[in-house]
C-alpha cells in the first residue's frame, strides 16, 4: 500500500469519518486504491488464516515473494484471512491492473511460478482457477465463473462476512475506505445509549451464542441496572467441537469485531470492553491485538473519542481453552482469575457480573451485525430472514460433504440446502446419515428431519437448538454409538465438576456406552440384558441432569445421546444384541475370522498381528484366536486375498 495515500487519508480521517458521504467523493482515488477498485501495479494475495495455514499458505506465501524478488516484479502481496470454503485452500488471488482478481485454489510451492507466469502474460491455467471477483470497474476473465456462482456460495448472503478473504484484515484504512467505522462515528455523535438500544431492539437481533435472546433488550437491562461501571465481553472462546467462526472472523476482518465492541460499550454506557480470546487462537490473537493499536492511533479507541466526550479501552485476555469457560459466568470467574466455574443464575450478568457490575456478554457473530443494523436500518435487518429468526446465521460445515469451510446463510434456509447444495452433498457418493448440529450440546439431526429451516422457533417446534454454529455431517462409514462415546467422553472431560448431576451424570453415561461397545467379559446371557437395561436408565437419567445441572454443559451434555437414541435405535440395538458394528468402526465388537478357501498362507497377517493371535505354517491357512484378539484390524487390512473376514 502506498505511503503517500495513507498518510493523505490519516490526516483527513476524521473529517472523513465525521462526514463520510462528502468526504467519499473528496478523497475518491484514495479511497478507490484502498478497496483495489483502482490499482497501478499487480496484487497478488494469500490466505494466511488458520485453515490456509494448515493446508501450506506459509510455505505458499514464501514462494509467492521468491519469484517477486527474481523476476524483480513490484507487486503488493497481501496476507487475508479465511474466504470461507476451507476445502480449496490454499487460495491465492492475482489482480492485475484492469483485470479482475482471479482466485486459484489448492495451490502448493510447485506451481506458484507456473501460475504467476502464465497470468502475468496475460493467460490463466484453468486447472488451477477457482473463480474471480466481479467489479463493475475491471475486465473480467473469460470463462472464469464469478465468486457468487459458484455452489458453495451460491445460497449464501454474507453479510457478517462481507470482505473476509478479500481484504487485508492488517489495514484499518481499507476498512474505513469500505465504510468502515462510520456506524460507531455515528452513534457517539448523534444517538443516545438508550437509542442504541432501542434501534438493536428493534431489529429483533438474537445472541447467535446459541441463547438466542433479544439482543437489544439484554442492553437495556445492564443500562437500567444504577452502577458506576459498566463491561463489554466479547466471546471468543468458542469451544463447540467443530466451530471455528468467531475466531475465522478476527482473523479475516478483526476492525468489524472492534466496531461492533465500541457500538455495544456505547450502548450499555461502559468505557472498559474485554476480548476473552482461548489461548490456542495465536493468529486472531495477533490481528486482534494490531487491530486495536491501528483504531487507537487514529483516535477510535482511547479518551473523548472524535470529541464525544465518550471513553473507551479494549483489552485482549487470552483464556485457558475450556469448553465450560464458553459459559458467560464461567467465563468471567476466568477473566476475574478464578477458576472457570459457573455460577447460579439469577442474578444475570446484565445485573451483576465482573466486578459485581451489570456486564454483557456477546460473541463476536452477534456483534459484527451491530455496525450493519445501524448502518442500514433496523427495517432493513428485519426484511432478511423468516418468521421470527431474522438476519443470517453463520455455520462452521465440516465433516463428509465435498465441501467445507465458514458459510453465512439466511434464516429460513434449510438443513438439506445446506448439506446437498452448498456441501454439494456426500464425499465419494456414500450415503448420507446425520447432521451433528450443535457439537457436545447438539443433536443429531436425521435425514428425515432435513427440510427443517434454521431459525430459533422453527427448530424448537422439532426439539432441536440452533446451537453456536458447529454443523458435523456424517455418512454411512461412521457409528452413531462410536460418535456418542467421544462426545461424552470430551463433556465428562471438560465437566468443571462443581455440581453433582453433571459431574456423576457424565461418568455414568460413559460407563453405560463404553459397556456396548466392548466385548463382554464373560459369555453370560444376562449381561446383553444388564447393558439394555443400562441404555434404558438415560432417559431417565438425563431428564435429571437437564432439570439440575448448574449450567448449559450439564443441562445439554445429553442431547446428542436422546436424540441419537431416538433415530438410530436399530445401531444401538445391533452392538447390544448382536455385537455389531455396521460401520466397523466400534474395534471392541468386532470379531475377525480367517476364510480357509481363500487363505494361501502368505503369513504377512503373522507378522503384522501386534498380539500373536494369528497362527499357522506358512503356505497352509491361518487361524485367529479370538481370546488374543483386540479387533485392531490390521490383518483385515493388510490380506491382499480377502481371507480375513468381519463376523
Amino acid at each position: 500500500m502506498r505511503n503517500d495515500i495513507i498518510n493523505k487519508l490519516n490526516n483527513n480521517i476524521k473529517a472523513i469519518l465525521l462526514n463520510f458521504d462528502d468526504d467519499y467523493k473528496k478523497n475518491n482515488n484514495y479511497i478507490s486504491e484502498l478497496k483495489r477498485d483502482k490499482i497501478y501495479n499487480p496484487i497478488i494475495t494469500v490466505r494466511t488464516s488458520t485453515c490456509g495455514i494448515v493446508a501450506g499458505a506459509n510455505n505458499v506465501l514464501k514462494e509467492v515473494r521468491n519469484y517477486v524478488n527474481f523476476k524483480n516484479i513490484k507487486a503488493e502481496i497481501i496476507e487475508t484471512g479465511c474466504l470461507g470454503l476451507c476445502s480449496a485452500e490454499p487460495i491465492v488471488g492475482v489482480q492485475i491492473p484492469g483485470k479482475a482478481r482471479i482466485l486459484f485454489q489448492k495451490v502448493n510451492p510447485d506451481i506458484v511460478s507456473y501460475i504467476l507466469d502464465a497470468i502475468f502474460s496475460n493467460d490463466i491455467i484453468n486447472e488451477y482457477v477457482l473463480c474471480q471477483i466481479y467489479n463493475s470497474l475491471h475486465q473480467p476473465w473469460e470463462n472464469v465463473p464469478y465468486l457468487e456462482d459458484l455452489p458453495f456460495f451460491a445460497l449464501q448472503y454474507r453479510l457478517v462476512l462481507d470482505g473476509c478473504g478479500i481484504i487485508d484484515p492488517s489495514n484499518i484504512y481499507e476498512y474505513i475506505a469500505r465504510g468502515g467505522y462510520k456506524s460507531f462515528v455515528k452513534v457517539i455523535r448523534n444517538y443516545t445509549n438508550k437509542k442504541v438500544c432501542d434501534v438493536i431492539e428493534e431489529s429483533e437481533l438474537k445472541g447467535r451464542g446459541g441463547g438466542g435472546f433479544n439482543t437489544g433488550l439484554k442492553w437495556k437491562i445492564a443500562l437500567s441496572t444504577a452502577a458506576n461501571k459498566r463491561y463489554i465481553i466479547c466471546n471468543v472462546d468458542e469451544s463447540n467441537l467443530g466451530a471455528y467462526l468467531d475466531r475465522g472472523l478476527i482473523e479475516s476482518n478483526p476492525h468489524k469485531v472492534i466496531e461492533g465492541i465500541a457500538i455495544a460499550a456505547y450502548a450499555i454506557g461502559a468505557n472498559k470492553a474485554y476480548i476473552y480470546l482461548r489461548n490456542q487462537h495465536e493468529i486472531a490473537y495477533k490481528r486482534i491485538n494490531l487491530a486495536i493499536e491501528q483504531a487507537k492511533s487514529i483516535g477510535l479507541i482511547g479518551y473523548d473519542i472524535f470529541d464525544s466526550g465518550f471513553n473507551l479501552n479494549i483489552t485482549v485476555i487470552q483464556g485457558p481453552g475450556t469448553f465450560v469457560c464458553g459459559e458467560e459466568t464461567a467465563l468471567i470467574a476466568s477473566l476475574e482469575g478464578k477458576k472457570g466455574m459457573p455460577s447460579p443464575k439469577p442474578p444475570y450478568p446484565a445485573v451483576k457480573g465482573l466486578a459485581g457490575m451489570p456486564t454483557i456478554v456477546n460473541n463476536v457473530e452477534t456483534l459484527v451485525n451491530i455496525p450493519m443494523i445501524i448502518d442500514k436500518g433496523p427495517s432493513w435487518f428485519k426484511s432478511i430472514g423468516e418468521g421470527e429468526s431474522k438476519g443470517t446465521k453463520l455455520f462452521s460445515l465440516t465433516g463428509k460433504t465435498k465441501n467445507i469451510g465458514v458459510i453465512e446463510v439466511p434464516m429460513g434456509t434449510t438443513l438439506k440446502d445446506i448439506v446437498f447444495s452448498i456441501g454439494e452433498g456426500i464425499k465419494d457418493d456414500k450415503k448420507f446419515k446425520a447432521v451433528l448440529l450443535g457439537g457436545p450440546s447438539g443433536y443429531f439431526i436425521h435425514e428425515k428431519l432435513l427440510d427443517i429451516k434454521i431459525g430459533f422457533e422453527s427448530m424448537k417446534k422439532e426439539g432441536i437448538g440452533i446451537g453456536g454454529g458447529s454443523f458435523v455431517v456424517i455418512d454411512e462409514s461412521n457409528c452413531v454409538v462410536d460418535l456418542t462415546k467421544f462426545l461424552i467422553d470430551f463433556v465428562k472431560n471438560e465437566s468443571c465438576g462443581k455440581c453433582i448431576p453433571c459431574r456423576e451424570g457424565t461418568k455414568i453415561i460413559d460407563e453405560i456406552i463404553s459397556s456396548i461397545i466392548r466385548k463382554p467379559v464373560n459369555n453370560i446371557k444376562h449381561e446383553t440384558l444388564e447393558r439394555f437395561k443400562g441404555i434404558m436408565q438415560l432417559e431417565s437419567l438425563a431428564s435429571v441432569m437437564r432439570d439440575t445441572a448448574l449450567c448449559g454443559l450439564g443441562r445439554n451434555a445429553t442431547n446428542f445421546l436422546l436424540s441419537g437414541l431416538k433415530w438410530f435405535k436399530d445401531e444401538y440395538e445391533e452392538h447390544i444384541f448382536d455385537r455389531r458394528c455396521r460401520a466397523n468402526v466400534c474395534k471392541n465388537i468386532r470379531t475377525f475370522k480367517i476364510d480357509i478357501t481363500n487363505c494361501t498362507g502368505c503369513h504377512i497377517c503373522v507378522t503384522k498381528c501386534p498380539e500373536n493371535a494369528i497362527l499357522g505354517d506358512k503356505l497352509k491357512p491361518h487361524v485367529i484366536i479370538n481370546d488374543k484378539c483386540t479387533g485392531c484390524g490390521i490383518c483385515f487390512e493388510v490380506c491382499k486375498f480377502s481371507a480375513v473376514i468381519i463376523v
